[in-house]
């Protein structure tokens, strides 16, 4: 009986440790424009905020597992959270756009391995019929963080200030600590295969590089040079890590994951498809507020739709992959997705309500089920042994495309101000709709990948649900 009550809080400090992670991944875009009047930037240039986040959470994913058998799970989840609060408090410190985007790398550390980490801690407790279940509980405040997030944020900029989006983080990471100390068991550490700090610095100075590159075009003043050496070293370095772990006995990522048909082209599907649509919770609550008058809380209860109608979708999520099987899903859907971002580029201060609440909830539900039909078409296929290094490998792209999805919408947003004439009225909504139809087409284009499946595939619920659990779309 003791057992399953630690078993019980076990569950839910994960899921907070999960809630923490998506909640802060979200509730910093309805605050961005009162964040840049603070620190004296302008508000279509802070993107960077976000992709230093995505981006540090990608950095560290490929090395969670090795560190939590290394040190343990109890130590480095707890580290996770001390880490992870830390940097919500630089960040609410921070003077400048530069401390704020480095105080939120270090966030992004901490949160980079609190699922992975608390993932690996319930599939170690909990008997493996039970797992699933354990799983899909986990992910249920995962779910809701997205949910809550935008228009939270933008009630706590209204009635206090941006400080205390992060300033929150504090006593829910203090009990998070104690929990930790008191619920998690303590696992003695055993011997671990050498890590590949070569590969791994390798893989993540290629990552690095590539949205440096992208962000550079967008915020940081980077001429056309520099972008280019960025882009071509990115480049040079995935390139020489696929070459390390062609030779090496137990690289980070094997080549041989990509063997399995299904998850090569999820992979891919995965990160052409996300740079379009991850960049929407950015531009959305910029739109509304910069050229439409919303006020920051306004603009996050304008995401609810999005996030409600998502939560919707996924009860139709695997009937539809089973009538019609993956490859028709997926490349119907991706149009679809791209469609109704493009239809973004037709909004005008002076469309009525409504309209704006059906384009944002279909733009929820195709997303939705955009992320499970990917999520679980990329996994469906591993055995026993892969399957931990594929999902691994999955977090990371999503976290990739993320964080490249908002630098590149912000590189195009800008391009397309300083292409509208600044002093011409409402040139800032022209760039904007310009901004929602390229990265609609971007979305289109990825339909391509997915038309590689085989038109045999078809969904199990199992499989679906699995991928629900492990979605940090």
């Amino acid at each position: 009986m003791q057992q399953e009550q630690s078993r019980k809080v076990l569950l839910w400090l994960v899921a907070i440790g999960f809630f923490m992670q998506t909640l802060d991944a979200t509730i910093v875009n309805t605050a961005l424009p009162a964040m840049a009047r603070s620190l004296g930037e302008s508000p279509l240039q802070m993107q960077s905020v976000v992709v230093a986040y995505s981006l540090a959470m990608a950095m560290l994913i490929p090395a969670s597992g090795w560190l939590a058998d290394r040190f343990g799970s109890r130590r480095v989840f707890l580290s996770a959270i001390v880490l992870f609060v830390l940097g919500s408090v630089c960040c609410a410190l921070a003077q400048s756009l530069a401390q704020l985007v480095a105080a939120r790398v270090v966030q992004g550390l901490g949160g980079a391995l609190l699922m992975p980490v608390g993932r690996l801690v319930v599939l170690r407790t909990f008997p493996r019929e039970q797992f699933l279940q354990a799983m899909s509980f986990v992910a249920v405040p995962g779910l809701i963080g997205p949910l809550i997030g935008p228009t939270l944020g933008g009630w706590l900029v209204e009635a206090a200030s941006w400080h205390w989006i992060f300033l929150i983080n504090v006593p829910v990471g203090l009990v998070g600590c104690i929990a930790t100390l008191r619920f998690m068991p303590g696992e003695p550490v055993t011997f671990v295969p050498r890590f590949d700090l070569a590969g791994y610095l390798m893989l993540a100075f290629g990552m690095v590089s590539l949205s440096l590159a992208l962000d550079g075009l967008a915020s940081m003043g980077l001429r056309q040079a520099s972008v280019l050496v960025l882009m071509v070293f990115g480049l040079a370095s995935l390139v020489a890590y696929w070459l390390h772990a062609a030779r090496r006995a137990d690289p980070l990522f094997s080549p041989q994951l990509f063997s399995v048909d299904t998850l090569r082209i999820g992979l891919l599907g995965n990160l052409f498809s996300r740079l379009g649509s991850s960049c929407m919770p950015f531009l959305i609550p910029l739109l509304l507020q910069v050229t439409m008058g919303y006020s920051p809380m306004q603009a996050g209860m304008m995401m609810l739709p999005v996030a409600i109608a998502g939560m919707s979708m996924k009860r139709f999520t695997t009937p539809l992959i089973t009538r019609f099987g993956y490859r028709q899903v997926l490349v119907g859907n991706t149009l679809l997705v791209g469609v109704t971002m493009a239809s973004f580029g037709l909004a005008t201060p002076t469309q009525p309500l409504w309209m704006h609440v059906l384009q944002l909830a279909a733009f929820g539900a195709v997303n939705s089920l955009q992320f499970t039909a990917m999520n679980t078409v990329t996994l469906k296929d591993l055995d026993h042994a892969n399957a931990s290094s594929g999902n691994s490998l999955l977090s990371m792209v999503q976290m990739v495309a993320m964080g490249m999805g908002v630098a590149a919408a912000g590189a195009v947003l800008a391009a397309f101000t300083a292409f509208f004439q600044p002093s011409a009225a409402g040139h800032t909504l022209w760039a904007f709709q310009a901004t929602f139809a390229c990265m609609g087409l971007i979305t289109v284009a990825s339909a391509g990948i997915f038309w590689q499946l085989s038109p045999e595939d078809r969904a199990s619920s199992k499989a679906a649900t699995t991928a629900d659990a492990a979605d940090h779309g």
